[in-house]
């Protein structure tokens, strides 16, 4: 008993130790968007104020009225839905096909492959830009939405399917061969047995490209050049930037109502999103 107990006290001053750090980081990450929040409620006097204050006795909702008087706000918010929605939709689906036959098929090039997977995670996307600019360009995909769907779900594939590889591997193969014997083709295995196990992983991955989606300015600025109705949010910031003085309080309020849809998003898959990147590291 009294070994337990000095045994307790020796790694409690750890734990505790741990957690305090945890917590530190934890509001050091917090900090911005409450003062994003903050701001956006804040009136123009105090967030131009040379004496900042890290709270507000007289909220106000004027930088949020006047970013949901901006016409085209809403469109914006629509066309990033559409962008987001369809790059999560369609790299989960080719993600999940990809990771399949390169975990339960064996063919030739299958490392080299997965070899190039890793290496496209590696090139950095800003040294991507002007050759996609042109490819879009030729395909006459310029100032349309597939000029943003396109090279997401080209970018959120590589990641997507490395991480999914795992769960499918995880499944044992004695399980297809057992819905085999029971008569079940490839097709309802794939579906109805296997696709149910790696959906969590689907979720995990689903969570970054949505992000990744949601929250992109570079390809939004470079390839929606004169058709403004194809925007996205991001760029909806750009009109509270002004030559003389930038609108911080629209600018803020605008980030906030950004950030929202991921908020919602990440609540609707939490319990999803915890047990499929608990899964990815267990393998």
């Amino acid at each position: 008993m009294s070994l337990g107990s000095g045994a307790a006290r020796i790694r409690r001053p750890w734990r505790l130790a741990a957690e305090a750090s945890a917590l530190v980081i934890a509001l050091l990450v917090a900090f911005p968007l409450y003062w994003m929040v903050l701001s956006a409620f804040k009136p123009a006097g105090e967030i131009q104020s040379a004496d900042p204050r890290p709270w507000t006795l007289s909220p106000s909702l004027d930088s949020f009225r006047r970013v949901f008087e901006q016409q085209e706000f809403g469109r914006y918010f629509v066309n990033s839905l559409v962008v987001a929605g369809s790059v999560v939709l369609a790299s989960a689906l080719i993600a999940f096909l990809a990771a399949t036959a390169v975990t339960r098929f064996r063919f030739r090039f299958r490392t080299t492959l997965l070899i190039m997977f890793l290496v496209a995670q590696m090139v950095p996307v800003e040294a991507l830009t002007i050759p996609l600019f042109f490819l879009m360009r030729d395909f006459g995909q310029l100032n349309t939405l597939g000029a943003l769907i396109l090279p997401h779900i080209a970018f959120s594939l590589p990641f997507a399917i490395w991480m999914l590889r795992g769960f499918v591997k995880a499944v044992p193969e004695a399980l297809e061969e057992a819905a085999c014997l029971d008569g079940a083709s490839r097709a309802r295995f794939l579906w109805q047995i296997l696709f149910p196990l790696v959906f969590p992983g689907l979720v995990a991955t689903s969570v970054f490209s949505f992000i990744s989606a949601w929250n992109d300015f570079l390809f939004a600025k470079s390839f929606i050049i004169s058709d403004t109705s194809q925007s996205t949010l991001p760029m909806a910031l750009l009109v509270f930037f002004k030559p003389d003085e930038n609108d911080w309080g629209g600018i803020m309020a605008a980030s906030t109502a950004m950030t929202v849809p991921v908020l919602v998003f990440f609540v609707l898959v939490q319990r999803r999103l915890v047990s499929g990147l608990g899964g990815a590291v267990k393998d």
